[in-house]
């Protein structure tokens, strides 16, 4: 698997097709985050423009390859293996990223709240951050699971599924996604740093649950 898992990251990395949503995401961020804003509230807006770019890199993954040499890798390591790593090689890809970001508004965020009159500190600020990234990143791997091959081979059917399915996860109500969100605006004007646990457990049993049923589809169709 690690074989599989360095040859997907090279393949994602050579292949460039990573710009676009990298470039995208820190467009979102430029505009969103501004230096000397509320720390948490700039962490959520963060972590929300990170769920559908996570769905992005899946897509990217999971089709960076001909068909040919799909099956190549499919014969070689199983297709479910392979299709395992091409997941895996996103969700990678999307908490780099998300952490990235996390040090970014960290550094230039103020570190209080909504109404400047409560400091928050900053590294557990920081931390609350990087749950809600690992949130946005693993529902967004789960969410681009479901949204492309072998689900959806289309991209016609796999895109607009794909937008859809981001705006739902984050407006919601009881999605991972929306609680860790609202967690961190309820944090940012009570001047507290929340620790959205449960959060994590649900976008993690998600993703789990998604990319198995994809890894096992891909088994089937080869």
């Amino acid at each position: 698997m690690s074989a599989l898992l360095r040859y997907q990251t090279a393949l994602l990395a050579r292949s460039q097709r990573w710009l676009p949503p990298v470039i995208l995401y820190a467009v979102f961020l430029s505009v969103g985050v501004q230096g000397g804003q509320p720390i948490l509230d700039s962490l959520a807006y963060a972590a929300a423009a990170l769920l559908p770019v996570a769905g992005w890199l899946v897509r990217i993954c999971v089709t960076n390859e001909p068909p040919a040499a799909r099956g190549c890798s499919a014969a070689a390591a199983g297709p479910g293996r392979a299709h395992l790593a091409s997941l895996l090689a996103a969700f990678l890809a999307a908490a780099g990223l998300g952490a990235c970001a996390v040090l970014a508004v960290t550094a230039i965020s103020d570190a209080a709240s909504t109404d400047a009159r409560t400091a928050v500190p900053r590294l557990a600020a920081g931390a609350a951050g990087l749950l809600a990234m690992l949130v946005s990143a693993l529902l967004g791997t789960a969410l681009g699971a479901l949204a492309n091959w072998p689900l959806l081979r289309s991209a016609g059917r796999a895109v607009p599924a794909l937008l859809l399915g981001a705006l739902l996860l984050l407006v919601t109500t009881g999605s991972p996604a929306h609680s860790v969100l609202v967690d961190l605006t309820t944090g940012s004007r009570e001047g507290e740093v929340p620790v959205s646990l449960g959060a994590l457990a649900g976008a993690l049993a998600a993703a789990v649950a998604a990319v198995w049923a994809a890894c096992a589809l891909s088994s089937r169709r080869g």
